[in-house]
């Protein structure tokens, strides 16, 4: 393996690895590196790849700033929101596997989801309610219509400031939220929930047997060689972890010590694994999820982890009904599918990856950032335009592999 790699001004550019072939673009790094020498961009990391691996991959600036240490695809980081993808993909392998229908009531495996009660309205201080007429179905959990609110109102407390790594096991979470009145009839809206995935992912635990991250690991993480990513990073990855920072308008960015969501320490006894949120991982492992999903179930290590019909039909579609805009299972995903819609997920931090399988393209992007503005956006977006729009000539791309504009 030959990596070619370039420090400009304490920067650095990662443009070529691995079996992936470089563009010899540099659009990403011309498009940010104003932002990173300004500091309102403290470090970032880019990968843009195209069919037959032609890649544009940018690691600028730091995962320090204080330290100076330059920011690197072995970095771990919080992937918050994107942990939503990890389960729907192993609920779609338990529908895969017909032990699971998308459509069965969640009283099906949680019996506590049998009777559920609806918010009607507030009157003189008092909140009216009336019981569900619909069944709640493990889909809705999964694509964001069962009414259920972001957290439930017991995670929030059990720990100082609650949150997605604080105190309570996926089990639990689904108790509580079966235990509290839901905002709206299962099916007829959409509210983007945390706890509606930890639901899905309790209905894993009961198909299984097993605690949801260790099925995680089993059936997705180990077999895909995700050996960085965990609920638990090790004190080796949080010594050169991705640090926190807050934007601040036309000034360098402000480190921050940590987010009330996920709480230092970072993997000590209070942080339980969430379906929802929370799971750590590098931009090299990330892609190894990413890629496969690309692929259509294959991981590029050559393991198949679903079947290429399932991935097309329940993860790279919106499974909500028509109306509500698009999401599947864990996934935002189109509406309607054709070759230039993309399927993916962020996450809270500003990370974030699509994928088109069809064309064989994937788009990553990686900061720990909390708040905005963020300027980059609209130039980083041009950016992996052009770069899909391009016709590269590949016969050469290698004459051009490391050369900057």
């Amino acid at each position: 393996m030959r990596i070619t790699v370039f420090f400009i001004s304490g920067l650095s550019l990662v443009v070529s690895a691995a079996e992936y072939r470089s563009s010899g673009t540099t659009l990403v790094r011309d498009a940010v590196l104003p932002y990173i020498e300004k500091g309102e961009l403290p470090g970032a990391i880019s990968v843009l790849e195209k069919k037959n691996g032609v890649c544009e991959i940018a690691c600028l600036g730091y995962s320090n700033v204080a330290e100076k240490r330059r920011i690197t695809m072995n970095d771990a980081f919080m992937q918050c929101s994107q942990t939503k993808g990890f389960c729907g993909v192993t609920i779609a392998k338990l529908v895969e596997e017909g032990r699971l229908d998308l459509d069965d009531p969640v009283s099906k495996y949680l019996p506590e989801f049998r009777t559920l009660w609806v918010k009607v309205c507030k009157t003189n201080d008092m909140i009216v309610l009336r019981k569900a007429k619909n069944v709640l179905t493990v889909r809705m959990c999964l694509n964001h219509t069962g009414g259920f609110p972001f957290e439930v109102a017991g995670k929030h407390y059990a720990i100082p400031g609650g949150g997605w790594s604080g105190g309570m096991r996926i089990r639990i979470v689904a108790a509580t939220a079966a235990a509290a009145p839901i905002d709206f009839e299962p099916g007829t809206k959409s509210q983007y929930s945390n706890t509606g995935i930890d639901i899905g992912a309790a209905v894993v635990e009961m198909i299984t047997g097993e605690r949801w991250e260790r099925y995680l690991k089993k059936t997705v993480l180990d077999p895909l060689g995700m050996k960085d990513t965990s609920f638990w990073p090790t004190e080796s990855q949080l010594k050169t972890h991705i640090q926190l920072y807050d934007c601040r308008t036309n000034s360098p960015a402000v480190y921050r010590y940590q987010a009330m969501n996920q709480q230092r320490p970072y993997n000590d006894d209070h942080v339980f694994a969430s379906a929802g949120a929370g799971l750590w991982t590098t931009v090299n492992d990330q892609l190894k999820f990413y890629r496969m999903l690309m692929n259509l179930g294959l991981g590029c290590n050559g393991v198949r982890i679903l079947r290429e019909d399932t991935v097309r039909s329940l993860l790279a579609v919106s499974t909500r009904p028509a109306g509500l805009g698009g999401y599947s299972l864990g996934l935002n995903a189109p509406e309607k599918d054709d070759e230039d819609q993309w399927f993916g997920h962020g996450g809270a931090w500003g990370t974030g990856c699509w994928v088109n399988w069809h064309k064989r393209e994937l788009k990553l992007w990686v900061v720990q950032l909390i708040g905005n503005p963020r300027p980059w956006n609209k130039k980083l977006e041009a950016a992996a335009d052009a770069f899909f729009s391009t016709k590269l000539d590949h016969t050469v791309s290698n004459a051009y592999t490391g050369r900057m504009r």
